[in-house]
């Protein structure tokens, strides 16, 4: 065992003492962010991470909004907008004396490359769906876009909130080439890039003289604080102790073992929203040998406890998942409500039994000359290591021996867009059915997010109904029907669904939680010392 002086997670509390001293922060209005990990990128049209969103939200802005009520769409860089009545042209009237972080103005023409810039095939951006099938962006004169749609898209609007839809500068993309998002980024956002380190920390600055937020802030001028530091503390214990000692003010990522200590902490403050969704799960690739057969995949369901997990492992901050979108969200089929695979172990040997996946002598089912011991391509990090362990314990009760490999969230997304993995580790955000069920089940986002490689013609024809609908029934019952197929072939493991905790100093003034894409600060405009 390590003595605890030399253990790496004291090491690192020990920097981060060193470079945070106390009593310097709130006079210089700066605060470090401590988060489990980094991104591999911080291009908006190309990385899917969480961590890039969290620094694309604040070192960006989209056309459009979201309040943290996650239904409202409010105003971005466009102060209000028009929709024509077939649903298929959307006209942006952009706000008056937007600037880039070097000083540059921000026109129509900026907003048209960014458009244009995700959803051209030489971008080959894994989300270029989310700006739906677009025939043309059209600068009409420096403050007004014209965005054309081939069909009309239902939740177009929500889209362009994402962080994708960040606009972005020609000249600094073009300048920057390949390390456009790695080694700088201009962008119009309340905060500036100052550097990058990967693994390590992502640094910005105030933005001197922005004033065009969204309205739903009441901070309608530049941030509070002039100075950001995103930390990445891989271990979890340590970003607890960053918290309670001051030398991290403000994070999302705060183990659920330790809420309620915080909770009771005086000096730190726990704000909840249960706005929204956000949902862990393991995904199958479907056509790999090891978990190709839907009975398999579906013993596998029966074999987690997630209950377990949520009480035992999460210590009850969370809800078990037995559906691959919340039932609470929009658009949710209820007649699968009776059918979702719950916990029932015996129930998935004999399945695996009638099925010929025999015991061999090594414990581990196999038919055919295959075993059943699928490789599973994980997240580092103290939660994904927790979770993957907590399953694969599980599955080996029913003689399923699942590996585990993970990856630090640079070299990750690579990884997960490879076909060399059984199983997947992933966690998702989301406002409704129709945003999952696009993002991960469509067959043209193979390999990714389709990491499934769920391939179904009448999937894909659901979906374009549902996308396309202009009617709130058509778009549940084609949604409800893609629910109901995904889960009645078991393509996903579902664990559970995760509420948004922001723990911060209590000399801070309350954050509200917003939970568009999970990034909980979204733009970090209400970040404040008490006075």
């Amino acid at each position: 065992m390590k003595h605890p002086s030399k253990s790496p997670g004291r090491l690192l509390l020990a920097g981060l003492v060193a470079a945070l001293p106390f009593g310097g922060m709130a006079a210089a209005q700066e605060i470090t962010i401590v988060r489990e990990v980094d991104s591999n990128n911080y291009d908006p049209q190309k990385s899917v991470a969480r961590a890039a969103a969290e620094g694309l939200f604040m070192m960006g802005d989209t056309l459009v909004s979201l309040e943290p009520d996650m239904q409202t769409v409010s105003d971005g860089l466009a102060h209000k907008w028009d929709v024509s009545e077939d649903g298929r042209t959307y006209t942006f009237h952009l706000k008056d004396g937007v600037t880039f972080c070097d000083g540059k103005e921000m026109t129509a023409e900026d907003v048209v490359y960014s458009i244009k810039r995700w959803v051209d095939p030489e971008t080959k951006s894994p989300v270029a769906w989310r700006a739906g099938d677009v025939k043309d962006v059209v600068a009409l004169d420096d403050k007004t876009v014209e965005y054309q749609l081939e069909e009309p898209f239902s939740e177009l609007l929500y889209q362009l909130t994402q962080s994708f839809g960040t606009i972005v500068d020609k000249d600094n993309v073009e300048a920057l080439g390949e390390d456009f998002g790695i080694s700088g980024f201009n962008g119009t956002g309340p905060y500036c890039w100052e550097s990058w380190t990967p693994r390590d920390k992502l640094v910005m600055t105030r933005h001197e003289g922005y004033d065009w937020g969204p309205s739903f802030y009441d901070n309608d001028g530049a941030p509070h604080m002039a100075k950001i530091t995103w930390q990445v503390v891989p271990e979890e214990n340590t970003r607890t102790v960053a918290l309670l000692t001051g030398q991290s003010q403000v994070t999302q990522y705060i183990p659920a073992i330790a809420i309620d200590q915080m909770d009771q902490a005086p000096s730190v403050e726990v704000q909840r929203s249960d706005e929204a969704f956000w949902t862990y799960f393991m995904g199958f690739k479907i056509n790999k040998e090891s978990v190709s057969d839907p009975v398999a995949r579906a013993a596998m369901n029966l074999a987690v406890n997630q209950e377990a997990l949520a009480e035992d492992l999460m210590f009850g901050k969370v809800e078990p998942a037995y559906s691959y979108v919340s039932q609470g969200a929009l658009d949710w089929n209820e007649d699968l409500d009776d059918d979702l695979l719950r916990y029932d172990p015996e129930r998935a040997k004999k399945m695996l039994d009638e099925a010929g996946w025999k015991v061999g002598e090594d414990g581990v089912r196999e038919k055919d000359g295959i075993k059943l011991q699928p490789t599973a391509y994980v997240f580092a990090g103290s939660t994904w290591q927790k979770v993957s362990e907590f399953v694969q314990a599980e599955l080996l009760k029913v003689g399923i021996d699942l590996e585990i490999q993970a990856f630090d969230a640079t070299v990750a997304w690579g990884k997960l867009a490879t076909q060399e993995f059984d199983v997947f580790g992933m966690s998702f955000p989301y406002v409704s059915s129709g945003d999952a069920l696009n993002l991960y089940f469509r067959s043209e986002n193979m390999p990714t997010p389709n990491r499934m490689n769920w391939d179904d013609e009448e999937t894909d024809m659901l979906l374009d109904k549902g996308k396309t609908a202009l009617d709130d029934e058509t778009r549940a019952d084609a949604y409800g029907e893609v629910l109901k197929k995904v889960h009645e072939a078991a393509v996903w493991l579902p664990l559970y669904h995760e509420p948004m905790f922001i723990t911060h100093t209590a000399e801070m003034e309350p954050v509200v939680p917003h939970n568009n894409y999970g990034a909980g600060l979204y733009k970090g405009l209400d970040l404040k010392f008490k006075e």
